[in-house]
């Protein structure tokens, strides 16, 4: 388990310290939907108010709630995010060097959505078990999340399957 914890908290350093100079949209199609978002789209969202996050999520098409924390309180804005289980798929019989092949590009998609704002965070798990993997979805439905993992060369491959499952979490709380 510690291993599993210090992988996931190297990969989002190592996506987290990308030193990206462009500020151009970045582009990206889906089920023949063309999809554009920006970097300043995230910085906007976390210099708002509470008041402009919530316009600005449900103008989105998020699904949001907010409550008061007793203990401090403060007002928490919860998201309905998307949880992708990466899982063991059908067809696992190609040979090393297409394994290999297919694990750089499933890296280069995951990284992709990372850097895109699609996805928050992803990572193995430590175990030969069923469920191989997660990602964390931010976008606003349920279709698009499973539009963008089933849009992985391992998925494509048959290597993995997807179940994806909503999810609710603190906008802006970091993981511990």
């Amino acid at each position: 388990m510690k291993k599993l914890v210090l992988l996931i908290i190297l990969f989002c350093c190592i996506l987290a310290c990308k030193n990206e100079t462009k500020e151009e949209p970045n582009e990206f199609t889906f089920e023949d939907k063309k999809i554009e978002t920006t970097k300043e789209d995230s910085k906007t969202i976390t210099e708002q108010s509470t008041a402009e996050k919530k316009a600005a999520l449900v103008e989105k098409g998020y699904q949001i709630f907010d409550y008061v924390d007793e203990k401090t309180q403060d007002t928490v804005l919860m998201q309905q995010y998307f949880i992708a289980f990466l899982k063991r798929g059908p067809i696992r019989n190609q040979n090393e060097e297409e394994a290999n092949r297919l694990q750089k590009a499933h890296l280069a998609h995951l990284g992709k959505m990372y850097d895109l704002g699609f996805a928050d965070i992803s990572g193995p798990f430590g175990d030969d078990g069923e469920i191989r993997g997660i990602t964390i979805y931010n976008v606003p439905t349920q279709k698009m999340a499973d539009s963008l993992a089933n849009a992985d060369p391992m998925v494509k491959a048959g290597r993995l399957m997807i179940e994806i499952h909503p999810w609710w979490a603190a906008k802006g709380f970091p993981l511990r």
